[in-house]
C-alpha cells in the first residue's frame, strides 16, 4: 500500500491531506473512495511537480507519483473485475440527524458522461416535499458531467386529496425537463414497494427509504433549507451495487 508521508513544502499541503485519505480508505477496505482521493492526490502532486526547481525534490516526487499511480491502477483494474463478476457492493449507514448527505455527495462518484438514462423506483413522490426531493434529484442529474436523455419514474399515485397536486407537480417538473432536451417517462403502480435508482452505466443504488431521507427543516430560513448538505436525515441504509447489463423496470 502506498504511503502517504511528503515533504512540508506549503505547496503540497493539499496533496498530504488528499492522500492521507486516501491510505486510511484503502486500508479501511474502502476502494471505491479511496480510488477517487488517489486519483485527485496524483493531480495535485503533478501540479507541485510542474512548480519544482529542485532536480533532487523532482525526482522524488516523481518516484511518489508513480507509488500512488500503481496503487490507483491495482484499485481500479479489482473494481473493475468486481463489477465484471456483478460482486460489487458497498454500503453506507446515514445515522440519524446525519448530515453531508445531499444528493449530490451521495450519487457524485457513479455520474459520468456514460449516463444518458436514469430509471427511479419510489412509490412516494407523492407530496410536496418528495415532489421538491425528486426535482432536486433531476436538478443534478442536469448539472453533473452525465448527459441525461430519459429519465423513467415508477411511482405510486396518492389514494387522497392529494393526487391532483400530485399530477400537477409532476406533469410541471415533465415540461420543464423538456425544456432542457430531457424526457421524462412517468408510470404508476398500486403495488410498488421497492426503492432504486439505476443508471444506465451500471450503477444501481436502493436507499431504505428512497429520495425522502432528509428532515423538515426547523424553518424557511434556517441553515440546510435550500442546501441539503446541512439537512439533517432520517437514519437509513444506502446499497450501492453494480452490474454490467442494467436491465429496465
Amino acid at each position: 500500500m502506498a504511503r502517504s508521508g511528503l515533504g512540508q513544502e506549503p505547496d503540497s499541503t493539499a496533496a498530504v491531506t488528499v492522500l492521507k485519505r486516501a491510505v486510511e480508505l484503502d486500508s479501511e477496505y474502502r476502494y471505491q473512495q479511496a480510488l477517487v482521493c488517489y486519483q485527485e492526490g496524483i493531480d495535485l502532486l503533478l501540479q507541485v511537480l510542474k512548480g519544482t526547481k529542485d532536480d533532487k525534490k523532482k525526482c522524488s516526487l516523481r518516484k511518489r507519483i508513480s507509488d500512488y499511480m500503481d496503487r490507483a491502477e491495482n484499485i481500479k483494474k479489482y473494481l473493475d473485475q468486481e463489477k465484471e463478476d456483478g460482486k460489487y457492493h458497498k454500503q453506507i449507514k446515514i445515522e440519524e440527524n446525519a448530515t453531508g448527505f445531499s444528493y449530490e455527495s451521495l450519487f457524485q462518484e457513479y455520474l459520468n458522461e456514460a449516463v444518458t438514462e436514469v430509471w427511479i423506483e419510489d412509490p412516494y413522490i407523492r407530496h410536496t416535499h418528495q415532489l421538491y426531493n425528486f426535482l432536486r434529484f433531476c436538478e443534478m442529474l442536469i448539472k453533473r458531467p452525465c448527459k441525461v436523455k430519459t429519465i423513467h419514474l415508477l411511482t405510486s399515485l396518492d389514494e387522497g386529496g392529494g393526487r391532483l397536486q400530485q399530477c400537477n407537480g409532476l406533469r410541471e417538473i415533465k415540461e420543464s425537463l423538456g425544456d432542457h432536451g430531457v424526457l421524462l417517462e412517468l408510470d404508476y403502480s398500486s403495488s410498488i414497494h421497492d426503492r432504486e435508482i439505476r443508471f444506465n452505466n451500471g450503477w444501481m443504488i436502493k436507499i431504505g427509504r428512497g429520495l425522502d431521507y432528509f428532515k423538515k427543516p426547523q424553518g424557511r430560513f434556517s441553515l440546510g433549507y435550500c442546501d441539503y448538505d446541512l439537512r439533517p436525515c432520517h437514519e437509513t441504509t444506502v446499497d450501492i451495487f453494480h452490474n454490467k447489463y442494467t436491465k429496465k423496470m
